[in-house]
């Protein structure tokens, strides 16, 4: 290994192996996050203007959109480039500042989803205790906490990825840095630091899993006391999107980093990559906020602020 040169950048390879798409492909996506910005920053424009809505599910709404803006703008920006750029590189320490915020705001967005179940519950279970526990000063210590939680997360797992040693090749088998892939160019044995990176992975991330299941458990059998059938369905509703955004975010998350190294596919590890890092940004937005009325509402009214 002393005579061997140390990779200082990498080669990412195309999306698609198609090169007569790949400016379609760039269509595709610069649409994909015009629309992640636009969607997400009008959540919080309007949130911010109504001071009806300064309440606690709506103050961790605007921290999951700006988590959804930082997570695309982390992978979208540079796979815009690679789509049409002749020279498809980046340089090593590019390589792991771009995998160490994408994996910060991820494992943020995991314990944001925790935290907004825990909301839920404490609105449909315990419904006198909401206020005097969700109060300003407990949703403000603890949108910093996931905040400082991610970035903590991350450096546990940038421990273990950044001493790896990488003498070559240098050709990641993706569209941006990502662990799976990365750990394949290690020139040794990187057995220990999968099992660890598996470990850590499944530890925060099926912890916070396992809150926001129990948690469902606990409504769904509160909302199943319910005598009117009007009553359990729009009690169920204030729930659903929130469901919806969990099964995107966990789904891929844990097909990705929980599992097998040994039966892990490039291919379809690209698909889901895509999923992950530029669908489910563009449609939490829709799924969780905009089909709420009240945001609606609010949203139109700060356009017509804006236009006077």
């Amino acid at each position: 290994m002393d005579n061997q040169s140390t990779v200082t950048e990498f080669r990412l390879l195309d999306l698609s192996s198609f090169p007569e798409i790949q400016q379609l492909l760039f269509m595709c996506f610069l649409i994909i996050y015009l629309l992640t910005l636009d969607d997400n920053l009008s959540i919080c424009l309007a949130i911010w203007t109504d001071t009806t809505l300064h309440t606690p599910m709506y103050f961790f709404l605007v921290n999951l959109s700006l988590l959804d803006i930082s997570y695309s703008s982390v992978t979208l920006p540079n796979m815009l480039v690679t789509l049409v750029a002749k020279i498809k590189s980046l340089s090593f320490s590019s390589c792991m500042a771009q995998l160490y915020f994408l994996i910060s705001f991820a494992g943020s967005e995991s314990f944001l989803l925790a935290l907004m179940a825990y909301d839920c519950y404490m609105v449909i279970c315990q419904p006198l205790l909401y206020a005097p526990i969700m109060n300003h000063r407990t949703c403000m210590c603890s949108a910093i906490a996931i905040w400082i939680g991610g970035f903590v997360y991350s450096m546990l797992h940038m421990f273990f990825i950044a001493r790896l040693p990488f003498c070559g090749p240098n050709e990641i088998n993706h569209f941006f840095c990502e662990i799976p892939p990365l750990i394949k160019l290690a020139c040794m044995d990187t057995y220990f630091n999968e099992v660890l990176i598996f470990l850590l992975s499944g530890l925060v991330g099926g912890s916070c899993f396992l809150l926001i299941s129990t948690s469902y458990a606990y409504k769904l059998s509160t909302i199943m006391k319910i005598r009117s059938t009007q009553g359990r369905c729009k009690t169920f509703l204030t729930c659903a999107s929130h469901l919806l955004t969990v099964l995107l975010f966990y789904g891929p998350g844990f097909f990705t980093y929980l599992h097998p190294s040994s039966s892990y596919s490039m291919d379809t590890g690209k698909v889901v990559s895509v999923f992950y890092t530029t669908v489910t940004p563009m449609l939490n937005p829709m799924i969780y906020s905009l089909r709420k009325k009240d945001v609606q509402a609010a949203f139109k009214k700060a356009m017509g602020r804006s236009r006077k």
